[in-house]
């Protein structure tokens, strides 16, 4: 499910903090913060998404993320690579690779990390 800016702004400062308050969501924005309210409803409508969880001691709620950072990031890009890039990996890379002006070095020290990473997932399994 794909989050607003206001959702996401939220989202990455509950998986900053792991739980909080309202009022520690608010104080990690930078100035101009948001109203309070505005806070307090984008955080009820990420717990109806299934996104925030809470824990209540009274009338105080504290929030905490139910889906975890690196869930959500990958499929945002995997979703990005099938809408934009036909569902090729290799085209997304290309395409950052030359939006970023990687050199051939960058590019090749890109593949020996890939394979690291590759030859340790092997081993796991």
């Amino acid at each position: 499910m794909q989050l607003t800016k206001a959702e996401e702004q939220v989202m990455q400062i509950l998986w900053e903090l792991g739980e909080g308050l309202v009022k520690d969501i608010l104080d990690r924005f930078e100035e101009p913060k948001p109203a309070r309210n505005t806070v307090s409803t984008v955080v009820r409508i990420l717990e109806k998404k299934g996104f925030v969880g809470h824990k209540d001691y009274g009338k105080v709620f504290v929030y905490y993320p139910m889906v975890l950072k690196k869930e959500y990031s990958g499929k945002q890009l995997f979703g990005l690579m099938n809408n934009y890039f036909n569902n090729s990996f290799p085209a997304m890379a290309s395409f950052f690779a030359k939006e970023n002006d990687l050199s051939i070095k960058d590019l090749e020290l890109l593949l020996e990390e890939t394979k690291k990473e590759l030859a340790k997932r092997n081993k796991t399994e």
